[in-house]
């Protein structure tokens, strides 16, 4: 039986590299955030969702009585302080799922979704991970000091899922230190705990540039 879980949907970015609020930009006629809101809700495992969104975009999403969505908070400063501003809305649970997923990355499947719950009710954490298929070069300013043996690096992506006070102690502890990880699982591996790598989706893109958007837009349509 699947573990019942809780989702974070972190869309509170301001989109520097895209120009504008990506999470707000037009996908098929939808804000990018919404494909990521529908995926979690329609999922059987999924209990509740929080949507994090910047301050002033707020107000622009409330929660619907039929739907999952329980929540619509502000971000904070940095992504990690829009995590907690998430999780701490999410209700306690020993045995709970807590998803973290990059609003970002608007087509995520349900088999995703279902592959890191799965993962993470029997091992407490884990995240998916495509191969690298480029060559990986370490740089010093523009000369190249070494190269990467690429078969033991991964592309992750997000949803990540962790037992839900896996994620707490990795959340408090990262603040009581003043540490800033890259994502949510950095900060449960800096706990002393291991985390799991299921097969990654190579839909599961992140918009970054306009670009980005056009490809998902390709996808959509294939």
């Amino acid at each position: 039986m699947m573990h019942r879980a809780w989702a974070i949907i972190v869309a509170a970015g301001a989109g520097r590299r895209f120009g504008a609020a990506k999470q707000f930009a037009l996908l098929k006629g939808r804000p990018l955030y919404e494909w990521s809101l529908e995926a979690f809700e329609r999922h059987e495992a999924v209990e509740g969702v929080i949507l994090v969104l910047p301050a002033e975009g707020v107000g622009l999403r409330q929660p619907a009585p039929e739907g999952k969505l329980r929540e619509v908070v502000a971000g904070g400063k940095e992504r990690q302080d829009s995590v907690w501003n998430g999780f701490r809305r999410v209700p306690a649970g020993e045995d709970r799922i807590v998803l973290v997923h990059d609003g970002a990355r608007p087509l995520v499947s349900a088999e995703l979704i279902s592959r890191v719950i799965r993962e993470a009710g029997e091992k407490g954490a884990a995240v998916p991970g495509l191969p690298i298929e480029d060559t990986i070069k370490e740089a010093g300013g523009d000369s190249v000091l070494r190269t990467l043996d690429r078969r033991s690096l991964v592309r992750v992506q997000t949803p990540q899922g962790f037992l839900y006070p896996w994620l707490r102690r990795a959340l408090e502890e990262a603040a009581a230190g003043g540490f800033t990880g890259t994502d949510e699982a950095m900060l449960v591996e800096k706990t002393g705990k291991k985390v799991w790598l299921v097969a990654g989706d190579l839909k599961n893109i992140k918009i970054t540039t306009p670009l980005d958007l056009r490809i998902a837009e390709a996808m959509i349509d294939a």
